[in-house]
C-alpha cells in the first residue's frame, strides 16, 4: 500500500498551495485512495476518499474542504450531493459523465485507469464532473488523453514502468504532460511527488 506526500502549487505562477498526504492500493472492489490536504501554513484544508471499480469507474467519492463536502458515485452517469459543513444546504446533482475530476492527483490516476489509452492511438475524449476547492462547485468538462510512451526504469525493487500521457482541454486547446507509475502520479502541472514509502502498486 503506497503512502507518500505530494506538494501542490499553482501550475502557472508556482505559488505553493500546500501538501497532500495519501495512501492508495488495489483492493477487492478495484482501487482506493485516501488523503488529507494541508495549506502551506500546515492548517488542515480537506480530504479525499475515492474508490474505483475494476473498470476505473468511481464507485464512491467523498471530498471535504473547510466549508463544503461532496459525496458521489456512478448512477445514471454520475450523481452527487454537495452540501455545506452544517448539512443545511444539500443539493443533489447528476450529469451524463464518465467520472469525476478535481485538484487531487487521485483523479489523474482514475482517468488513466478509466480510459486506458493504447500507446500511439488517437487521443480519447472523456466527459468529467470537476469539483475544485475551496467551494467544490460542480462543473462538467471534457478532457482528451493520449499515451505518448511507456518506459521501464530500473530500481532496487525491479523495473518501474512510467507512462507519459498528453492531457488536453478541447475547449481551450491547452495540453500538458502527466507522468504516472502504477497508481502514483510522478509529475503533472501543479503536482510533484515529494515522498513515497514503497513502490507504486500495479494494476492487473
Amino acid at each position: 500500500m503506497p503512502s507518500g506526500r505530494y506538494s501542490l502549487h499553482d501550475p502557472y505562477d508556482h505559488t505553493p498551495l500546500g501538501e497532500e498526504r495519501f495512501q492508495c492500493a488495489p483492493g477487492p472492489t478495484g482501487w482506493r485512495y485516501v488523503s488529507r490536504t494541508t495549506a502551506p501554513s500546515g492548517e488542515h484544508t480537506g480530504s479525499v476518499d475515492l474508490t474505483l471499480d475494476d473498470l476505473g469507474r468511481p464507485l464512491r467519492l467523498e471530498l471535504h474542504t473547510t466549508d463544503w463536502q461532496v459525496r458521489g458515485g456512478i448512477l445514471d452517469g454520475v450523481t452527487w450531493v454537495r452540501t455545506d459543513a452544517t448539512g443545511e444546504h444539500a443539493r443533489e446533482g447528476n450529469a451524463p459523465a464518465h467520472g469525476f475530476t478535481g485538484a487531487s492527483p487521485a483523479f489523474l490516476v482514475a482517468a488513466a485507469r478509466l480510459l486506458r489509452p493504447a500507446l500511439g492511438a488517437p487521443a480519447t475524449r472523456v466527459r468529467l464532473v470537476s469539483f475544485a476547492p475551496p467551494v467544490l462547485a460542480p462543473r462538467t468538462l471534457d478532457r482528451t488523453w493520449a499515451l505518448l510512451d511507456s518506459e521501464a526504469h530500473p530500481t532496487d525493487s525491479g523495473p518501474l514502468v512510467v507512462d507519459h500521457y498528453r492531457v488536453g482541454d478541447p475547449e481551450t486547446g491547452e495540453e500538458h504532460s502527466v507522468h504516472i507509475a502504477g497508481d502514483v502520479v510522478l509529475a503533472a502541472p501543479g503536482i510533484e511527488l515529494e515522498d513515497l514509502d514503497s513502490p507504486p502498486s500495479t494494476f492487473t
